[in-house]
């Protein structure tokens, strides 16, 4: 018996490299009229240098379903896990990391 596919059902495959993931502690969004370009970077603490990990770019109404579909999981997560504290609200140490060379 064949599976039975629902209609407008989306059939999404994933390589193993884009499984893995892609650490990120910062976003940089910049948007024209036509486009919103999402830049994730993962900055290490000493480091003077950062370089993009992935850029993201989306139309504004794919932005905008983003930002409503990130909305909804934070708020689930919340209900179960509690609130999600605010960086401002955490204080770390300027010098946080590893100290010394490698």
């Amino acid at each position: 018996m064949e599976p039975v596919q629902q209609p407008n059902q989306l059939n999404i495959e994933i390589s193993e490299e884009i499984a893995e993931g892609t650490y990120a502690n910062l976003a940089i969004i910049t948007h024209s009229h036509a486009e919103f370009v999402l830049d994730f970077v993962n900055v290490m603490p000493g480091t003077p240098k950062s370089k993009v990990k992935a850029r993201v770019i989306l139309t504004p109404q794919h932005a905008k379903r983003l930002m409503k579909a990130l909305m909804e999981n934070i708020q689930k997560y919340e209900s179960v896990n509690g609130p999600i504290k605010d960086l401002e609200e955490i204080q770390l140490p300027m010098n946080f990391g590893p100290a010394g060379q490698a």
